[in-house]
């Protein structure tokens, strides 16, 4: 298991990509960057923020460290793909509760004096089919909600660039790589491109607000 560092419970991998990302920002001349920094515009949190001023334009990037393909999926729910399978399942589900409804005739409720708006509860129904639509949707809809972190944070446009780090080993495994997003893979103890992230354009407002939050958090870090 590997070893815990905070009271949040980051394991050493995680941290450990942190630290590889705020190397590689450096190293490309961004000159301020900051650990946990708390995002104008939406209640995400950036892993590593780092910002570059120069004469062709500053730049304002953020990046995301998953250690593992659960940790990745949590924040990596692409919405369009998600609603046309929400609405896969719930077409299924239709059908299915129509023909419950002509098998299971006791399970209306009675609060209508026309059939066809008579409402069923079928909550009690061991029905394998049934229970798997609903289950899916449920967890579908859960996705929608709280697992689209990596898609908002490019809508909103909170930074120009966007990369997504990750270990060695998660990059063998199959997975969608965030729209617009770059890929960073660590490989010897740093870390190399795979993937160049897409240009987003950032307002001047967002790009004061931006650097606001990116000094608290590296003060809050030199006050530790």
């Amino acid at each position: 298991m590997a070893a815990r560092l905070n009271r949040q419970s980051e394991t050493a991998v995680h941290a450990g990509l942190k630290r590889l990302a705020m190397i590689w920002a450096q190293a490309r001349g961004y000159s301020a960057s900051a650990l946990e920094v708390q995002l104008p515009h939406c209640r995400f949190r950036a892993d590593v923020a780092a910002f570059r001023e120069r004469r062709d334009g500053d730049r304002a990037a953020i990046f995301e460290c998953k250690q593992s393909l659960s940790d990745l999926r949590r924040d990596n729910c692409n919405s369009a793909a998600a609603l046309d399978r929400l609405q896969a399942v719930e077409t299924r589900r239709e059908i299915i509760e129509r023909n419950l409804r002509v098998h299971y005739p006791t399970l209306g409720k009675g609060d209508s004096l026309f059939s066809d708006f008579e409402t069923f509860d079928f909550s009690q129904l061991d029905h394998h089919g049934y229970s798997c639509v609903t289950r899916g949707a449920a967890g579908l809809r859960q996705r929608l909600i709280s697992c689209t972190k990596f898609e908002k944070l490019a809508q909103y446009c909170c930074a120009n660039l966007f990369y997504l780090v990750i270990g060695e080993s998660l990059h063998e495994t199959v997975f969608e790589l965030p729209l617009g997003w770059g890929l960073l893979v660590e490989k010897n103890a740093t870390l190399e491109l795979a993937q160049k992230p897409v240009w987003h354009e950032m307002s001047a407002e967002n790009k004061v607000r931006f650097l606001r939050r990116l000094a608290a958090a590296a003060t809050r870090a030199l006050k530790r």
